[in-house]
């Protein structure tokens, strides 16, 4: 029982650690452990690790620390590229080499063994496409395309120029202090694929999170079946039930057959139990930039929309306050004309205070989920007008 417990806590400890460190930034997870765990694996341990290298190896060393973190973190650079790599080829590896004896099997016939590996190659192919795929880089050629094809909505986005690149700044486009150059559209600067996410390859970035959740359903699954397969070639439940006397019902054996498969098959467990929760921190990623895309939003704009909300939020509450003391001073002047009210009465008299400030987000680049979505799947700078536009102004 040692080892089943062993195991047990270890799938416990990853799911915690893997939560905390993608997600435990989220509201949802405001002063709970999870986000101390997240603060600690994302700022308090470098922190921790800084201090302990310069007590003991002195400046130099932390010099060269910093330098290793400029480049891995401020700097193109294919660290994350290859740590995927290795992750999904040593994933494979581990159920081809536990698993595949078991295929064809009670569930399962023979097609899976090929068709796992034309998954995981779509899945790699998606992923350099994604990679070296043009994000959208606004250049001195293309400039008034991408500011004709994005119009400034005068909100979030005025007229200006980028002060690295020398040349109008299109609305939605940002310049990638990592890849030095401005992209049109820019949702966010993935290390993963050590590219933007832009215009151009946002369909090739969603198209990947949603194979990549396919990949660890249809993973998930297959072991599960694999599993369920030895259940019944072995005839775990009746040897259960017959031999050892156990009630036939779920709550009785499930105890017994989980300790069975933890003892027999705990490899495969493990790789069960991580795709799971790969499974759904992707089903996550991809349902919050799908909904991004059908309201034709990116995720740097949410950063400025939130500004802007708040902005605006407290504008009208400083509205409110000023007429609201407005309407106190002339109350006091005119109190020697106006009959006072009674004491009821201003009870329960509602202070202009008291209404809800609303803030209003009016993005005019929302034009309806088809038009959003087609704008995802076919960019502007794919379109033949945006070539016609380009030969017109040259």
């Amino acid at each position: 029982m040692g080892v089943h417990w062993i195991l047990i806590c270890h799938g416990f400890v990853t799911l915690l650690v893997v939560v905390s460190f993608l997600c435990g930034q989220w509201p949802i997870f405001q002063g709970t452990l999870i986000e101390r765990i997240h603060y600690f694996l994302t700022f308090g341990a470098y922190d921790y690790i800084l201090r302990f290298v310069g007590a003991v190896f002195g400046s130099k060393c932390t010099k060269a620390v910093l330098s290793v973190e400029y480049y891995c973190c401020d700097r193109p650079n294919p660290v994350l590229q290859i740590i995927y790599l290795v992750i999904i080829s040593l994933t494979y590896y581990f159920i081809a080499k536990s698993s595949f004896a078991y295929i064809p099997g009670y569930y399962l016939s023979e097609i899976h063994r090929y068709t796992s590996l034309l998954a995981v190659a779509v899945g790699i192919l998606l992923f350099l496409l994604t990679c070296f795929s043009d994000p959208g880089t606004v250049k001195a050629e293309n400039v008034s395309q991408y500011l004709s094809a994005y119009p400034y909505d005068n909100i979030i986005y005025t007229e200006k120029e980028c002060s690295t690149c020398k040349i109008p700044k299109p609305a939605r486009s940002k310049h990638c202090s990592i890849c030095d150059r401005c992209v049109a559209r820019f949702d966010h600067h993935c290390g993963w694929m050590n590219n933007c996410i832009g215009e151009r390859n946002t369909r090739y970035f969603l198209a990947f999170l949603f194979w990549h959740f396919l990949l660890c359903l249809y993973g998930t699954v297959t072991i599960g079946l694999v599993l369920a397969g030895r259940l019944k070639e072995l005839r775990v439940v009746y040897i259960l039930t017959v031999y050892y006397g156990i009630e036939n019902s779920f709550l009785s054996l499930a105890p017994h057959v989980v300790q069975w498969l933890l003892g027999s098959y705990n490899t495969q467990i493990l790789l069960l139990v991580f795709l799971a929760i790969v499974g759904m921190l992707l089903a996550g990623f991809f349902g919050y930039h799908a909904k991004l895309c059908l309201c034709n939003t990116t995720t740097n704009e949410t950063f400025k929309w939130q500004d802007y909300m708040n902005w605006q939020k407290k504008l009208n509450e400083a509205k409110v306050s000023a007429a609201t003391l407005r309407a106190s001073i002339s109350g006091i002047v005119g109190d020697e004309r106006k009959p006072s009210l009674s004491k009821w009465k201003t009870f329960f008299r509602r202070s202009p205070l008291e209404d809800d400030v609303k803030a209003v987000k009016n993005n005019v680049y929302d034009k309806g989920f088809i038009q959003n979505i087609q704008e995802v799947i076919f960019p502007f700078s794919t379109r033949r007008s945006f070539t016609r536009a380009k030969s017109k102004s040259g």
